[in-house]
């Protein structure tokens, strides 16, 4: 029986696999305009609201992160017993709406308990749907199609970045969000409506029953005896804190650093994000279905080398007096600080049995999230604050030059993963 026969008699699955990955990137692209807008309307935000850049790295990443976090695990492990497709609905609907509300806020605790709502919502948004791809793909493509579900981390910031700063620009940074708060409530029933539940473990090899669901501390144990989840999920963790804080803090940058208004500066950025971010996670995903099936160490040998690859070109491109040289010196290692999410996302769908997935990758996510987000856009901006005094506007520069160590970090955990990856396969 062919794959695509075996999905749609063990699934009941009448959608195509493209319009099933369409569907998943759309909602993902939601997931991450809700999420990454405020980095552009931080600009306004500021201004209007009167806060300083530690506020604001708070507001954009500790006040997400604290329930998108917290509620991951629970949420995953609803997930793995019952409607993926429903708690993804769900979810798109609450963060949704929450992400109008901010619009809404007239100081910093308004805001900031708005942005944890969102959070909250956003914490029902990912590891489903990681789960819901391993069922509608076999093992040998599934690098790809989870790296063009990832296309919703580029596309959707872009989007909010491009988005975000016309309007705010042209009209009020509070329509900004309203706007998109209301698409994305509007998404949620059609999304419901024209995805099925595949079977879990489908797509696995052999025949077999679905397994049942598996509790939390089976879970723990057995990702306790996988020491390259562990570093992945590290290694994961520290990109993201320069990852996310990049996200949040170019458009400042551009602003402060090049004299840009903000108009231009996020068609500047989300050109740079776009195009260079689609790019390097497609490259990832392909590399590891290509290189991973004679060698599953390459799964942590790509994104290891990749950051390693991103330093000297973030110390080009930020140090280039010259804006042409910068936006086509950061597509690099925009591009190359992406490359992870195929493998490595991949990997830990692997790492353990199809009814665990969910819940792995929900405790893949605490990890990742709760440093990247809670940590690394605090402390771009909290750095930025003490050395504002030395170098005034060109502090959020040295700031984030600052935060490059966090890929050499991040490097260094995806070469300890090589050697167990082998024995931690689940075949």
């Amino acid at each position: 029986m062919s794959a695509d026969a075996a999905t749609n008699e063990r699934g009941g699955i009448f959608a195509s696999r493209g319009y099933i990955l369409f569907i998943l990137v759309v909602v993902y692209t939601f997931n991450f305009l809700d999420r990454q807008i405020i980095g552009i309307l931080a600009v306004p935000i500021k201004e209007d609201l009167g806060l300083s850049d530690t506020q604001l790295g708070l507001m954009g990443g500790l006040a997400f992160a604290l329930f998108y976090t917290g509620l991951g695990i629970p949420v995953a492990m609803l997930a793995d017993r019952f409607s993926r497709t429903w708690i993804m609905t769900i979810a798109l609907t609450v963060w949704s709406a929450m992400t109008a509300v901010c619009g809404l806020a007239q100081n910093f605790w308004q805001l900031f308990l708005a942005r944890l709502g969102v959070g909250i919502g956003e914490a029902g948004g990912v590891a489903p749907a990681y789960s819901l791809i391993s069922d509608y793909f076999p093992p040998e493509q599934r690098a790809r199609a989870l790296s063009i579900y990832s296309f919703g981390i580029p596309i959707g910031s872009a989007a909010g970045i491009i988005f975000g700063g016309y309007i705010a620009s042209t009209i009020d940074w509070r329509v900004a969000f309203f706007v998109v708060g209301i698409a994305g409530i509007a998404i949620a029933p059609i999304f419901r409506l024209t995805l099925k539940e595949p079977i879990r473990g489908g797509m696995d090899p052999g025949d077999r029953e679905p397994p049942a669901a598996a509790g939390l501390g089976d879970i723990l144990r057995k990702l306790a005896s996988k020491p390259s989840f562990w570093t992945m999920s590290l290694g994961a963790a520290c990109s993201s804190m320069m990852g996310y804080g990049i996200f949040f803090w170019l458009p400042s940058f551009f602003v402060r650093s090049y004299g840009l208004t903000l108009l231009d500066a996020s068609l500047f950025f989300g050109a740079v994000l776009l195009f260079g971010g689609v790019l390097g996670i497609w490259v990832g995903g392909w590399a590891a279905d290509r290189f991973g099936r004679a060698k599953r160490s390459a799964y942590a040998l790509i994104p290891a080398v990749a950051f390693l690859a991103t330093i000297p070109f973030y110390v080009i491109g930020v140090l280039s007096p010259t804006l042409v040289v910068t936006f086509t010196v950061l597509l690099l290692p925009i591009a190359l600080g992406l490359a992870w999410l195929g493998p490595v996302i991949s990997a830990i769908q692997h790492l353990v049995p199809p009814n665990m997935r969910s819940t792995a990758s929900a405790v893949f996510l605490f990890i990742n999230n709760l440093l990247g987000i809670g940590l690394g856009t605090y402390l771009i901006g909290a750095v930025s604050d003490a050395l504002t005094s030395r170098f005034g506007d060109d502090a959020l520069k040295y700031s984030i030059l600052a935060g490059t160590s966090f890929y050499l970090l991040a490097a260094i955990f995806f070469f300890a993963s090589m050697k167990n990856l082998e024995r931690d396969w689940e075949d």
